[in-house]
């Protein structure tokens, strides 16, 4: 991440944080860091072993309540795939997730900027869709 975009993100953040009533911390920062960097959408279990690597002092309870405030504010997506633990996304844009029952893969497939054509109720107003798509993935696929 270059320094421009840097700044960007962490401008972006400070201004969500604050219209949510949160205060920005390197904590949050971090957390936020962690979750760009590698898009594979991790529990927050996963997240807290990332975090530790480069601030070891990192505690499960700050990862968990730094993932609520992204959330809250819309920086993160808390996503339940399965029956397991939620998985965290931080791609904001609408989109589907493909998840791979063999391996645990999720791959995000974008959906048209305009209200997709979803069966709904007459007259229901849709503000945001989660779609969950549960099957194997070619590379799975290929090995079996």
């Amino acid at each position: 991440m270059g320094t421009v975009e840097t700044e960007q993100l962490e401008r972006t953040l400070g201004e969500r944080l604050a219209r949510s009533g949160f205060r920005f911390t390197a904590q949050r920062r971090h957390v936020y860091r962690v979750l760009l960097q590698k898009l594979d959408h991790p529990t927050a279990d996963e997240v807290y072993r990332r975090a530790r690597r480069k601030m070891p002092d990192i505690s499960h309870a700050t990862v968990y309540n730094c993932l609520d405030a992204l959330v809250r504010c819309g920086l993160v997506r808390k996503v339940q795939l399965e029956h397991g633990a939620a998985r965290y996304c931080p791609n904001m844009e609408e989109h589907a997730h493909y998840y791979c029952d063999e391996c645990g893969a999720v791959f995000d497939v974008p959906l048209p900027a305009s209200q997709p054509d979803v069966p709904r109720p007459k007259g229901f107003k849709v503000q945001h869709l989660e779609i969950a798509v549960h099957g194997t993935c070619a590379e799975c696929a290929r090995k079996q």
